[in-house]
């Protein structure tokens, strides 16, 4: 019950600190010289090796351009991330500009805590942009975050574990079950890890593969479905895995948790976007020519083709910020065109560009790992435009960042598995909790 309250009452003082007449040029930052002088801080949840050295260098590169500025960069990891801006705001300690996920976006937009972002889009070149990335940050026809990077969920498999079974690329829910269960072999390699760990998303992404790929929601008219025949089924499926072909300490896995498996060749199947071929590479160099992608698989081999869940990772600035100028200016840098490249370039696959000339961009192209994989690269592309992110099937809302953001979904998995409660019984708890909190968010 206590965590039940402190939810709603962060819920609730995110609302009302971000409440606020503050108004503004947007050239806070310019001194009389028109030279950018003062300090912001930036924070972003790159905690990987390659992009973190390039925020840093590309800050650094900034400052010598501008002897005037200075430039603080902090590190979370996203799961920290979301504690550390909710608590952040109400507080008044938010840097200048960050990084962000889009669910981030909708609940930054209701506590009215971002800064438009217009002029920095149209400066870089708004018909550059995708259109879809673009309206997730769209609010009252104005913008408040600038896409940075794209990615979507796929299905990774081991080549060589198919192929040592007879085994063809699932294209079905129970064809992954059957395979992963005869690839199964633990400790060795498990068929596939079933994550469930609070404080992260990871049970809602699997269940949501799942309902997507039926042609359902977990989100409908401003209510969560957890109860429908096909949610019902989907929390079945998973829970079935977990026992199959699973390693048991995946009930308090994290996104990091469950990467590392497949990045140590522990696991045969799991889902990501195309960071398993930096992982692959850095962990286990002698598996990257036996990894792929393949779309995630349908409850019926000839149900539509769905593109599930993508990921458009934006920057904003935030509205409490009073030096704007400098990070709209900063912002701006990371886009021009050799920077650009080099940064998505520090994970390879992994990022696909928010600019179409970039994509299309021989200097891009040109990369070792994106022509080695190629047609993996494509199948990631084809969801990017197919999907959206978890809850916004029908444009940005609210309630689709408390769906990823409390761990609800996790506990109620937890909560099966653990207190051998009944699927029926956990999903209209959770049901009714997560439409609770819907419900204080709109009041």
């Amino acid at each position: 019950m206590k965590c039940k309250i402190f939810i709603s009452i962060v819920l609730f003082s995110i609302l009302i600190s971000g409440c606020s007449n503050e108004k503004d040029s947007g050239n806070e930052g310019i001194n009389s010289q028109g030279e950018l002088e003062g300090e912001i801080t930036f924070w972003h949840s790159f905690t990987q090796g390659p992009r973190k050295q390039y925020i840093e260098d590309v800050a650094k590169e900034f400052v010598t351009e501008n002897p005037k500025v200075k430039i603080n960069i902090e590190t979370f990891a996203w799961p920290e991330f979301y504690t550390k801006w909710t608590t952040g705001l109400q507080a008044g300690q938010v840097p200048d500009a960050s990084t962000a996920l889009p669910n981030h976006v909708v609940e930054m937009l209701d506590a009215h805590a971002l800064a438009p972002v217009d002029d920095v889009i149209d400066d870089i070149g708004r018909n550059r942009f995708y259109d879809g990335p673009l309206r997730e940050g769209e609010q009252n026809k104005k913008h408040y975050s600038v896409p940075l990077y794209s990615h979507a969920q796929v299905m990774w498999y081991r080549k060589d574990l198919l192929k040592k079974n007879g085994l063809d690329v699932p294209a079905t829910w129970q064809e992954l079950m059957e395979a992963a269960d005869k690839i199964n072999n633990p400790p060795s390699v498990y068929g596939l890890s079933v994550p469930m760990g609070q404080g992260d998303m990871m049970a809602t992404r699997f269940l949501n593969f799942y309902v997507r790929s039926g042609g359902g929601t977990l989100l409908k008219d401003g209510k969560v479905d957890l109860t429908s025949d096909l949610a019902q089924e989907g929390i079945k499926y998973w829970i079935d895995m977990y026992k199959k072909t699973s390693p048991q300490g995946s009930i308090n896995f994290k996104v990091l948790d469950q990467a590392t498996l497949f990045y140590q060749g522990k696991t045969a199947f799991d889902f990501n976007s195309g960071f398993q071929i930096d992982g692959v590479a850095t962990n286990s160099p002698n598996l990257v020519d036996d990894i792929a992608a393949a779309p995630i698989p349908k409850i019926n081999e000839n149900d539509p083709d769905r593109g599930i869940e993508t990921s458009n990772i934006p920057i904003v600035i935030w509205k409490h910020s009073n030096k704007k100028a400098i990070a709209k200016a900063f912002i701006e840098k990371l886009y021009s065109e050799e920077d650009y490249i080099k940064f998505l370039h520090a994970v390879p696959g992994g990022m696909l560009p928010a600019l179409k000339d970039v994509a299309k961009n021989p200097k891009y192209l040109e990369n070792p790992i994106i022509q080695q994989f190629k047609s993996s690269i494509d199948t990631i592309q084809k969801s990017v435009n197919n999907g959206t992110a978890i809850g916004m099937e029908n444009g940005p809302n609210i309630e689709s960042g408390i769906l990823t953001s409390q761990s609800i979904i996790e506990k109620m998995f937890q909560d099966i598995v653990l207190k051998d409660e009944s699927v029926k019984e956990a999903s209209e708890k959770a049901e009714k909790e997560l439409n609770r909190l819907f419900e204080i968010s709109t009041k």
